[in-house]
């Protein structure tokens, strides 16, 4: 072994001294080891020296415009994406990420965006090459209104006319098409795509009452066909209905009226099945549809002391008897009904013997109790239908002091506003059925 030098300087054989502020001099470290790295904390290691690059083992640096090189992503998590599925997401789809949440239908190749988060009622919107929103249904209509059935002047001439007036602008309205029979006292339903008129009585001969359940469609000008049954024959029928099913209450005979609540399915041709029933017996009551409950109201039986003021409601959802929960600002009948998304309106109708009315009563969804008187009508009637857009209440037709009307009304939802009268009908019908596109 050479002889250690001492003379403060650096090089082989040298002994190292500090410098005067207790610093190591410039050496080569090149053979020490066991340095821990996190007690490195300053400086900028040369890129040079660092083993880069982006395949195994390798230290991945971003290039000169901060962007990634080409890497496999396939075990990164957690990174928002679309959802695959073989169908279409629906309201209920409740996306985790909220609004922007991506959906490719792996079928169809349908995609969708959700652009409304609201739990149970979302909006899921194609942005895809096809169309079809996804969106919470409404009982409104946007387009049009239509009116089926009724009698004219005389009783026992009954109608098998469908006729279609514009939610769009004033107008009268045009003949489209015909029932599969002329009848008065029915009822209507609507489904995103049909019409439907169930129940009624008929011309004479053979004149009673039918349980029959016909649609007619909303896109084209066609008449009805023969879908389906009623569980009873019956005519002073009102009908109510959500996203899949329409419904079917009240009705005569026997003279002290029917409790009876009919449902039965829009998709498939199939018979009305017993859902439950009307806390009180009655004919001629009004009509009304919630998202999630159908309404009656008032109504009558045998007797004018048997006219009534009940507000009643029973679910769709479920097969229960109906709630008594509220009552219109007087007892009638022979009335109709419209419906905005948060409350039901009532339109005319009789009082106990009494001439026909032109009040229009409202009452709220959300929460149960009284009605209020609202507006008028331009025209007191009884036995009119009742057509509902996305922002007016229709009376359509009906049974004024003078005989049979023509007259259609409409007022605003939004506003307590007398109504207006806005076209009129081809034939004056009484004792008619409305519905919606």
């Amino acid at each position: 072994m050479a002889d250690i030098v001492i003379d403060g300087t650096t090089g082989a054989n040298r002994l190292l001294i500090l410098d005067s502020t207790g610093k190591i001099p410039a050496v080569d470290g090149s053979q020490i080891t066991a340095i821990a790295a996190g007690s490195i904390a300053t400086g900028t290691i040369p890129i040079a020296r660092i083993d880069t690059g982006s395949t195994a083992n390798k230290i991945v640096v971003l290039d000169g415009s901060g962007r990634l090189p080409a890497v496999s992503a396939a075990l990164i998590t957690n990174i928002p994406g679309a959802t695959k599925s073989a169908s279409d997401p629906v309201i209920a789809t409740n996306p985790a990420g909220g609004v922007g949440t991506e959906w490719h239908n792996t079928t169809s190749g349908e995609v969708y965006i959700c652009t409304d988060a609201t739990a149970g009622a979302n909006v899921w919107t194609n942005i895809g090459a096809g169309s079809g929103d996804i969106v919470p249904w409404v009982f409104q209509g946007s387009a049009y209104g239509y009116a089926h059935g009724g009698h004219g002047v005389t009783p026992d001439v009954r109608l098998d006319n469908i006729e279609r007036f514009s939610f769009t602008s004033n107008g009268n309205a045009a003949d489209v098409g015909n029932l599969t029979e002329a009848k008065d006292f029915t009822s209507g339903q609507s489904s995103t795509t049909h019409g439907y008129c169930s129940g009624g009585r008929l011309a004479e001969p053979p004149g009673g009452e039918t349980n029959r359940i016909e649609k007619y469609a909303f896109a084209a000008s066609a008449n009805a066909t023969d879908v389906a049954d009623l569980t009873v024959s019956r005519k002073h029928l009102h009908g109510t209905g959500n996203a899949t099913h329409g419904y079917a209450h009240a009705g005569y005979p026997p003279s002290s009226g029917i409790n009876v609540i009919d449902k039965f399915p829009y998709a498939s041709a199939t018979n009305a099945s017993d859902h439950g029933d009307l806390a009180t017996a009655v004919y001629q009551p009004s009509e009304h549809s919630s998202t999630t409950y159908g309404y009656s109201t008032g109504g009558s039986d045998s007797s004018y002391a048997g006219v009534k003021n009940v507000i009643e409601k029973y679910a769709f959802a479920s097969n229960t008897t109906a709630s008594d929960v509220g009552d219109l600002t007087s007892a009638r009948y022979e009335l109709s009904g419209t419906s905005s998304t948060t409350h039901g309106y009532v339109q005319g109708g009789m009082l106990g013997g009494a001439p026909k009315q032109n009040f229009i009563d409202r009452f709220s969804f959300s929460s149960d109790g009284n009605a209020t008187d609202w507006a008028d009508l331009t025209v007191a009637r009884s036995a009119a239908a009742g057509c509902s857009s996305t922002t007016h209440g229709y009376a359509v037709g009906g049974y004024s002091s003078s005989g049979s009307t023509d007259v259609i009304d409409n007022y605003p939802f939004a506003s307590q506003t007398n109504a207006s009268d806005v076209g009129n009908l081809v034939v004056s019908g009484i004792k008619n059925a409305g519905t919606q596109y």
